[in-house]
């Protein structure tokens, strides 16, 4: 099982960033999918989750209005578009996926907002 987080990095401000997983292994199409994020010194914090079939979605009240969380399952993998930044955006962003017992996660991608 593999989940490979990218897109992350230095952003300004009001500024945006679109963020994937790419996900292998499992069987992807069926598992809901989340982001998670770890700011240092605090910890890991739900952001938002997919449903398999993209029918569900849900946010951290946070981002609500900012971010959007999408999947293909044609691609197995997962999107997170970020806008309106803010410097408490700041965090290591982990996908997850989760059904059941099962649980994986990615090593996360590093976003950064800061002028």
């Amino acid at each position: 099982v593999q989940l490979v987080e990218s897109g992350g990095g230095l952003v300004q401000p009001g500024g945006s960033l679109r963020l994937s997983c790419a996900a292998s292994g499992f069987a992807f199409s069926i598992y809901p999918m989340s982001w998670y994020r770890q700011a240092p010194g605090k910890e890991r914090e739900w952001v938002a989750t997919i449903s398999g079939a993209a029918g569900s979605i849900a946010y951290a009240d946070s981002v609500e209005g900012r971010f959007i969380i999408s999947r293909d399952n044609t691609k197995n993998t997962v999107d997170l578009q970020m806008k309106d930044l803010k410097p408490e955006d700041t965090a290591v962003y982990v996908c997850n996926a989760r059904r059941g017992l099962n649980a994986y996660w990615g090593q996360g991608t590093q976003v950064t907002v800061s002028s």
